[in-house]
């Protein structure tokens, strides 16, 4: 079987207008050899799920900074599930407050990334998690 790139899509859910985080961390992961696909601003979650889908992801990256994660995600996951799609590890970056972190984990979020993570933790996160596709 040929060693294929990680394949990861970066999307911004909902009206969140900044992407300076998303596009950083994009470019440290193609940097680190992945591939990526960046979706762009102000994505609704049946957007997302269709992109990963469409591309064959093996991991998708969320990033917000609105504070509509508690909403946003949650409709991200069911979506997936709905398509029976498990076999994405999905994390997410921006600003949590710190209560909300173990929500988001008890809904498949694997891992959150806040302001000033160093590039290289969220590589090694990836390339340590990330789902075998069969």
């Amino acid at each position: 079987m040929v060693n294929r790139k990680i394949r990861v899509l970066v999307a911004k859910p909902g009206l969140d207008g900044h992407d300076r985080g998303a596009k950083i961390i994009a470019y440290a992961l193609r940097d680190a050899g992945m591939e990526v696909i960046y979706t762009g601003l102000r994505q609704t979650p049946e957007q997302i799920v269709e992109a990963a889908i469409q591309e064959d992801v093996d991991v998708l990256g969320l990033s917000i900074l609105s504070g509509a994660h508690d909403y946003l995600f949650p409709r991200i996951h069911e979506l997936l599930k709905a398509k029976e799609v498990n076999d994405i590890l999905i994390i997410a970056g921006g600003i949590f407050p710190e209560e909300d972190i173990p929500k988001m984990k008890a809904i498949g979020i694997s891992e959150i990334f806040r302001p000033g993570t160093p590039t290289d933790e969220i590589v090694n996160y990836i390339k340590s998690n990330k789902p075998v596709k069969s």
